[in-house]
C-alpha cells in the first residue's frame, strides 16, 4: 500500500528463511516450525538415506547459522530432486525431548511421525522480511504523517541479516517512539473529512474464485523456484517476466470485478513479489540473506536498494 502511494521502500531482497519447517505433503499454511533449539540439543540434519550433509558446508555442521543451513538444505534438495531433508532426533533422550519440546512432539505425532523413532521431514520456509518501508529513527516514512513499525519496515536494525530478538525492538521500541512523536504533533495535524464512500461495484460480477486460486498457486511457485534462497540473474529475469503477466491479469480482475478479500490479497502479494524480485535484481553481490550465483562475492562498500 505504501509503495502504491509512492512511499520509499528499502532492502526488500533480504528475506530470512527458517531452515526447518515441518514438511507436510498434505499442505499446511502457515508451516509449523521445528525450533532451531532442537539442533542445539543435538539433532542432526540428514538426507533421506541417513547421510549427514551439513559438514560439507560448514565446520559447525547442523549448528551452523540459519542462513547457511537453509542454503545447504536447499542445495541438497535441488541436487537430489527431493522435496525435503530430515532432522534426526532418534538418538536424543525421549524424556528430555518431550519435556523441552512438547508442542513439536505433539505436532509430529499428530501427522503420524514419532520423532523418537523416525526422522522429521523438514524444508526451509520464508520466515522474516528484513527490508520494507523506509523509516527514520522515529518511525516516520517518506510520506507525510505516515508512520510504520514492525516487520513491514526497514529500520536498519537488521542490516542484511536478522538476529531473532531484533524483531521485538522493531515492534516495541519503534512503536513507542512513534507514540512519543505523535504526542508532540497530534494537535497540529490536519484532517481530511470529505472522503467519498467506497464504490462497491454492485453492478459488476464477482470474480471466479478459481482464477484467484490458480494465480496464487502460480505466484507461490514463481517465488519459490526463481526468487528463493539461492538466486541467479536468469531465474530473477524469468520471475520478473512471469510476475508482469500475473500483474496485468490481476489488475484487469481488480478493475472489472467486485472486490473480495482474496482478490485484494492476491494483488498485494504480486506487488510485494515484484518489490522483492526487483530489489534482488538491483543488488550485484551476495550479502547476508541475499545470495546469488552470479555475484557470489561481497562488495567492499555498503549499498542500499531503494525503490
Amino acid at each position: 500500500m505504501t509503495y502504491r502511494a509512492k512511499g520509499r521502500m528499502e532492502n526488500l531482497e533480504f528475506v530470512q528463511f527458517h531452515p526447518t519447517g515441518l514438511y507436510n505433503p498434505a499442505g499446511e499454511n502457515p508451516t509449523f516450525l521445528i525450533s532451531e533449539a532442537v539442533r542445539g540439543e543435538g539433532a542432526i540434519l540428514r538426507t533421506k538415506d541417513g547421510e549427514e550433509f551439513m559438514t560439507k558446508y560448514d565446520i559447525r555442521g547442523s549448528l551452523a547459522p540459519r542462513d547457511i543451513v537453509a542454503r545447504a538444505i536447499d542445495k541438497e534438495m535441488k541436487m537430489r530432486g527431493d522435496e525435503c531433508m530430515y532432522l534426526d532426533c532418534t538418538h536424543l533422550d525421549e524424556h528430555a525431548f518431550t519435556k523441552h519440546f512438547p508442542n513439536i512432539y505433539e505436532k509430529c505425532m499428530s501427522i503420524g511421525i514419532n520423532p523418537m523413532q523416525e526422522m522429521i521431514p523438514v524444508t526451509p520456509v520464508c520466515h522474516y522480511l528484513c527490508g520494507g518501508i523506509l523509516v527514520d529513527k522515529m518511525g516516520r516514512s517518506s510520506i507525510q504523517n505516515l508512520y510504520a513499525c514492525g516487520e513491514c519496515t526497514s529500520t536498519g536494525l537488521h542490516g542484511a541479516n536478522r538476529l531473532a530478538s531484533n524483531s521485538l525492538l522493531e515492534a516495541m521500541v519503534f512503536g513507542h517512539r512513534i507514540h512519543l512523536d505523535l504526542v508532540e504533533r497530534i494537535d497540529d495535524l490536519s484532517w481530511q473529512d470529505n472522503i467519498p464512500e467506497w464504490d462497491t461495484f454492485e453492478s459488476k460480477q464477482p470474480v471466479e474464485q478459481v482464477l484467484i486460486t490458480q494465480e496464487l498457486k502460480e505466484l507461490h511457485e514463481i517465488m519459490s523456484y526463481y526468487v528463493g534462497i539461492v538466486r541467479s540473474n536468469l531465474r530473477l529475469k524469468r520471475a520478473m517476466d512471469r510476475l508482469w503477466i500475473l500483474y496485468r491479469e490481476t489488475e484487469a480482475l481488480y478493475n472489472d470485478s467486485a472486490i473480495s478479500p482474496k482478490l485484494c490479497e492476491l494483488r498485494n502479494l504480486i506487488t510485494l513479489a515484484y518489490l522483492v524480485s526487483r530489489s534482488a535484481t538491483m543488488r550485484r553481490e551476495s550479502r547476508g540473506l541475499h545470495f546469488t550465483t552470479d555475484y557470489p562475492g561481497k562488495l567492499d562498500f555498503l549499498d542500499r536498494s531503494i525503490l
